[in-house]
């Protein structure tokens, strides 16, 4: 009997390592596991954080996309409108070219009088 009680209190302690803070129920919570739980938790606040902020910059670049289409589609009808303006200024150029090309010198006299009549007139006008 001497060699049974020996292994009894051998079995009793690796039972107890084995089953160290299991009580009637439950899990007793250890420092480990509590400290595990709050990391947890710590890390879901962050995930939150984060979703928020990806959320926000999602909604932000969303913006600045529909902005930028926005300025695109006002420079092509900006740059479609110099197009025009730039055919008409070439027809213009081109109607002044004939005139000064007919070395007429009355119709040169004609124009030149013309342009200073219209200035005089402009300058009284607005004074």
């Amino acid at each position: 009997m001497g060699f049974a009680l020996p292994l009894n209190l051998e079995y009793r302690s690796s039972r107890n390592a084995l089953f160290d803070g299991i009580e009637e129920g439950g899990i007793r919570a250890s420092s480990s596991y509590a400290t595990h739980e709050i990391a947890e938790q710590d890390n879901d606040h962050a995930m939150d954080g984060l979703e928020d902020r990806v959320t926000m910059l999602k909604r932000l670049t969303a913006d600045i996309h529909e902005e930028v289409d926005g300025q695109n589609r006002s420079l092509d009808r900006m740059g479609n409108d110099m197009d025009a303006s730039r055919g008409i200024l070439s027809g213009t150029m081109d109607r002044f070219k004939r005139v000064f090309e007919t070395k007429s010198s009355r119709n040169m006299v004609t124009l030149v009088t013309s342009f200073v009549v219209l200035f005089l007139l402009i300058y009284y006008l607005t004074k």
